[in-house]
């Protein structure tokens, strides 16, 4: 395993840039000592890991022929800062690891890439986003009317699998179930003055001013300011307009309104070529005056496989 690992840190360092933190070992630790029953739970929640995960299997795995291997595990609505290491279930729900600096990944993000909502994106561990959907199997198979023999069947293999996770991290936490996601997983999230309000729900790191006089993170009505950036998107000339804006900020030494704007339209364009092409300039201004370059070169490589039919790109 620790062989493995430094062949991981290593890869990932030199072709994404950026450092793993030690929560994700701790979570492939994890997935490495399962047993049959623990991996048979795991399969049934329709849970496993993936995206850079997938280099513990062959660390030195190439992409397809003439694909940035940066963009594996890269769903099309993915931030640059999102590195994807967990399929989470139904409706392209996924995880990843984040990263504001383009250097170290604190924290992890998810949505649920065919289904609408944005990005939830809490403080935690890659351990504790499978205890959270662990629990939420746990109470849905106390609302299962169905086959008393199956629900059993299923709850045995999620308590031996809670077991073993509690082993590693979360063993404080006595909750099972809805009174476990109430007390841990379904918190409201303060405001955070650090960050601006994106339309992806994430947030951005950055200091300065934009175009819309922003709310900080958590501080918006999510419900009104998509529903106005949306109807604004429909304004080609506004778009580009504010994207002009943005860039004149940015020259000047702000380069909040480019991130924030860049953002929003690589979560909106809806693989329209006009807007994906503002969201690649606007996120390459953005993250070069920030300098945060992993970013731009994750951005950069996103922008030229968005259309690819899988996200799976490693041979």
């Amino acid at each position: 395993m620790d062989g493995t690992r430094a062949d991981v840190e290593e890869r990932v360092r030199r072709d994404w840039g950026l450092t793993l933190p030690e929560s994700f070992f701790r979570l492939m630790e994890f997935l490495g000592r399962l047993g049959p029953v623990e991996r048979r739970a795991l399969a049934d929640m329709d849970v496993s890991p993936c995206g850079v995960a997938d280099l513990y299997d062959a660390p030195g795995a190439r992409p397809r022929e003439g694909v940035d291997v940066r963009v594996h595990g890269r769903y099309y609505r993915d931030p640059p800062e999102f590195l994807t290491f967990l399929h989470g279930g139904s409706d392209g729900l996924h995880y990843g690891l984040w990263s504001d600096d383009g250097r170290t990944c604190e924290g992890i993000a998810s949505y649920y890439t065919n289904d609408g909502g944005g990005i939830e994106r809490r403080p935690g561990t890659p351990l504790e986003a499978v205890r959270a959907l662990l629990e939420r199997h746990w109470q849905d198979l106390a609302d299962d009317d169905g086959d008393e023999e199956y629900v059993a069947g299923r709850r045995s293999g999620l308590e031996s699998l809670r077991l073993a996770l509690t082993g590693f991290e979360t063993g404080d936490r006595a909750e099972v179930g809805i009174a476990y996601s109430m007390l841990h997983d379904a918190a409201a999230l303060p405001v955070d003055p650090t960050r601006i309000t994106t339309l992806d729900g994430a947030g951005a790191l950055v200091a300065g001013g934009t175009a819309l006089d922003r709310p900080p993170h958590n501080g918006a009505d999510d419900y009104a300011f998509a529903q106005f950036m949306y109807g604004f998107f429909d304004d080609r000339a506004a778009v580009e307009r504010s994207v002009e804006e943005a860039r004149r900020r940015c020259a000047a030494g702000d380069p909040a309104e480019a991130l924030v704007l860049g953002r929003d339209l690589h979560w909106a364009s809806g693989r329209e070529p006009v807007l994906e092409e503002f969201a690649r300039d606007l996120l390459a201004t953005a993250y070069g005056a920030l300098d945060r370059p992993a970013l731009a070169g994750i951005a950069a490589a996103h922008h030229r496989h968005r259309d690819l039919p899988r996200v799976d790109v490693l041979r």
